[in-house]
């Protein structure tokens, strides 16, 4: 049995015409997803949701809370507790304006597909309990776009926690691919006192799992996982406790990881620079081995 590498029918195909320069590449919208860890019994567990397998992009596949950048939360001032602006415009290589609108997207879908709002009404606190009906709403205005997240923040009184946050990890769509994510990847400790919930409608299945036991049964081919995944996975797996892995996130190479496609005797050879288990190799007659 193979592992659980996600690997759409329709790729090889997509992968020979842009070899061959008839396809053109589509721009990569920016995006966040968070991996939320927390201490159990035999170290830290991750939490991770299963992507329904009617969803056009990835289904079937587990993941991290994540999604798209509101350019909404690029242009409002909020409440800011943690590293300012200026230093995660440098950590993520972007500018103050986007750095603001990315980590607003990793805290807004966390609590959108989890529950959990990484946010306080002061710089060192964060609500407690977010299940009430009035909580719901404003969440359902989230998801349906009605309301940005920075309002969200402003309507509510809350400071963002941008100190319970650390950025991970980079990784950029293939340039095949038809749906493409400029994505930044953090890792954070879940709130005392927060419990994860399945808030997503993308998600059949959430679980709290140890990053070794994921990637165990992705090596055996039984949960299926995009590249990006189950690369962050094993790095996580490094760290003894959930407070060891967010102290970690400060010193990890945030360049991007972006696929590559080469015409090599005969066949398409597809790699993710760094990392070679995710190799393929795609014969021009169609077909991947």
């Amino acid at each position: 049995m193979g592992n659980g590498q996600w690997f759409p029918a329709e790729w090889p195909e997509r992968i020979r015409a842009l070899a061959e320069g008839t396809l053109t590449p589509v721009a990569p919208r920016r995006a966040a997803t968070v991996i939320l860890v927390k201490d159990g019994q035999a170290g830290p567990v991750v939490h991770m949701l299963r992507r329904r397998a009617s969803m056009a992009f990835a289904g079937g596949a587990y993941a991290y809370p994540g999604g798209g950048v509101d350019p909404r939360d690029d242009e409002r001032q909020i409440r800011w507790a943690g590293p300012p602006r200026a230093w995660w415009a440098r950590r993520l290589g972007v500018d103050e304006r986007a750095a603001q609108a990315i980590v607003c997207a990793a805290v807004r879908e966390t609590y959108e597909e989890a529950g959990v709002l990484l946010a306080g009404p002061g710089p060192d606190s964060v609500v407690g309990d977010t299940t009430g009906d009035d909580w719901e709403a404003d969440r359902a205005s989230l998801v349906a776009r009605e309301l940005s997240f920075a309002e969200f923040l402003t309507r509510r009184g809350l400071v963002l926690r941008s100190d319970l946050l650390g950025a991970w990890a980079r990784w950029i769509t293939p340039e095949f691919e038809s749906r493409r994510y400029d994505t930044w990847f953090f890792v954070a400790v879940l709130p005392e006192g927060q419990r994860t919930r399945n808030a997503s409608t993308e998600a059949d299945r959430t679980v709290w799992i140890r990053p070794a036991d994921a990637a165990a049964g992705y090596d055996r081919g039984e949960l299926l996982m995009m590249p990006p995944t189950i690369a962050t996975l094993r790095s996580v797996a490094d760290h003894p406790s959930a407070a060891d892995a967010l102290a970690a996130a400060p010193a990890r190479d945030m360049s991007p990881v972006l696929a590559r496609a080469r015409l090599e005797g005969g066949e398409v050879v597809l790699s993710w620079p760094g990392h070679e288990e995710f190799t393929r190799h795609v014969p021009t007659g169609g077909g991947t081995a």
